[in-house]
């Protein structure tokens, strides 16, 4: 499926920068202003949570249940291989096997078309991948940043995380949900321009 080659290689990037986090480094500073590790993998948790909903067609925005902040970086490795085996092995659905989902629900037409349902939306399955993809990839570079262990992305990942970032990264989403673009050099790499272009100092 188009997107999850990319979420698998947006996941395995991940997994190396959480291999490197310990208990004390729970603390730090990271390059999410504000947060520490432990709350940025508390809403990376969060996200990869989301993100195996969504490959049984349907994430549910009301009612979600808090970002587990005591989240240790064993229990996020879990997470993030759960994700990788939902999106491998795509539904039957959860309200297909529990017959929750009811014609008509917003989820029940995703499901239908292959898509999924988020919130009131339909999204299909390769763009919701791909946001995941980047969610994933660039909290895994602020994982390794926080713990002093820089890990550049593949370039491969990066230029094409960057080709996508602004369909998915709108002058709407700045100042909230991302900081202003930070400027680089014109020869800087890609895996430099995408984290400049989400608001991140790419030497932190």
């Amino acid at each position: 499926m188009l997107g999850l080659s990319l979420l698998e290689r947006a996941v395995d990037y991940t997994q190396g920068s959480l291999r490197v986090v310990t208990r004390t480094a729970l603390c730090r500073p990271t390059p999410c202003a504000g947060w520490t590790l432990g709350t940025l993998l508390a809403h990376l948790d969060d996200s990869l949570r989301a993100l195996r909903e969504a490959a049984d067609g349907d994430v549910a925005l009301a009612g979600r249940p808090p970002a587990r902040a005591a989240r240790t970086p064993l229990l996020v490795r879990d997470t993030v291989a759960d994700v990788l085996t939902a999106w491998r092995h795509p539904f039957h659905t959860q309200g297909e096997r529990d017959g929750t989902v009811e014609a008509g629900e917003p989820g029940a037409v995703a499901q239908s078309c292959g898509g999924v349902g988020v919130g009131d939306r339909w999204l299909s399955r390769p763009v919701v991948a791909a946001v995941g993809a980047m969610e994933v990839a660039v909290h895994g570079w602020d994982v390794a940043a926080a713990c002093g262990e820089p890990r550049p992305m593949p370039d491969p990942l990066a230029e094409e995380l960057l080709d996508l970032a602004p369909l998915f990264v709108a002058p709407a989403d700045r100042p909230g949900r991302f900081a202003p673009a930070v400027q680089v050099m014109p020869y800087a790499s890609a895996h430099e321009r995408l984290l400049a272009y989400l608001g991140r100092d790419p030497h932190h």
